[in-house]
C-alpha cells in the first residue's frame, strides 16, 4: 500500500507542476504577445483551461493514476509510432503557443476586426464543449494515452462504451470543434492559420491511429465495423 500511495503522490506532484507551467505559460504568452491582460478572452481562455484540468487531469489523478503514468511517459515507450513522435509535439505544444502568440498579436495591432460579443461567446462555449468531449473520452478510457501505441503491458482492449458508441474517436472530435471555435473566439483570423494546420494534423493522426488499432488490436476491427464513422457521425 506504501508503494502504491508513494506513486500516486508522484503523479500528483507532476501533474500540479505541470498545470502550474502551462498556466503561466499561457498567460505569459498573451502578456508578451498583446502587452496587456485586461482583455476579457484571455481570461475567458484561462478559465476554461482550469476548468477541463480539474475535471479531467486531476480528477483522473485520483480515480485512476495508472493512466496519468501513462500519459506522461507514454512518449518514451519503445513502441510509440514513429510519425507520433513528431505529431504530438507539433499539435501539443507548437501550434497552440502559434495560436495564442497570432491572437496575442492580432489584439496588439488590431489587425481583425472585433466579432460580436454574442459570437465569441457561441465560440467559447463551442470551445469548451470540445474540451469537455475530450474530458468524457479521457475519463471513459483508460487506454487514452499521449501517443499512439498499443498498450500491451497494460492489457489494451477495445473500449465502445460512452462517446465511443457514437464515434471511434471521440476525444479528437473534441479537439477538432476547440480548435475550429478558437479563432472566432479571439476575433482573431491570424489565428485560423496555426488551428487549420492542427486540424489537417488531426485529421491525419486519427487515420494512422485507426490504420494502427485496426491491424494491432484484437476486436478493434469488429469494433469498427459496429461504429462506422471515426470523427463525424454520418460524414467520416
Amino acid at each position: 500500500m506504501a508503494e502504491k500511495t508513494n506513486g500516486n503522490a508522484v503523479s500528483i506532484g507532476m501533474v500540479v507542476a505541470r498545470f502550474a507551467f502551462t498556466l503561466v505559460f499561457i498567460l505569459g504568452i498573451f502578456y508578451l504577445t498583446s502587452g496587456r491582460l485586461d482583455w476579457w478572452e484571455v481570461w475567458a481562455y484561462t478559465a476554461n483551461f482550469l476548468i477541463v484540468v480539474i475535471f479531467g487531469r486531476i480528477v483522473l489523478v485520483v480515480i485512476r493514476p495508472d493512466q496519468i503514468k501513462e500519459r506522461m511517459e507514454a512518449g518514451q515507450k519503445e513502441n510509440v509510432k514513429s510519425w507520433d513522435k513528431w505529431i504530438v509535439p507539433v499539435i501539443g505544444l507548437y501550434m497552440p503557443f502559434l495560436s495564442m502568440a497570432a491572437a496575442g498579436l492580432d489584439k496588439r495591432f488590431g489587425w481583425s476586426p472585433d466579432l460580436p460579443d454574442g459570437i465569441q461567446i457561441a465560440a467559447l462555449a463551442a470551445l469548451f464543449a470540445g474540451s469537455m468531449l475530450g474530458n468524457w473520452a479521457m475519463l471513459t478510457n483508460r487506454f487514452f494515452s499521449s501517443h499512439v501505441r498499443i498498450q500491451t503491458d497494460r492489457g489494451h482492449t477495445v473500449v465502445d462504451n460512452g462517446p465511443y458508441s457514437v464515434v471511434r474517436h471521440p476525444g479528437y472530435a473534441g479537439g477538432l470543434l476547440a480548435w475550429i471555435a478558437a479563432p472566432v473566439f479571439f476575433s482573431s483570423w491570424w489565428t485560423a492559420i496555426p488551428c487549420v494546420v492542427t486540424i489537417i494534423l488531426f485529421i491525419y493522426r486519427t487515420s494512422l491511429e485507426d490504420r494502427t488499432l485496426q491491424e494491432e488490436l484484437p476486436g478493434y476491427r469488429e469494433y469498427a465495423g459496429r461504429v462506422r464513422y471515426r470523427l463525424l457521425p454520418g460524414i467520416w
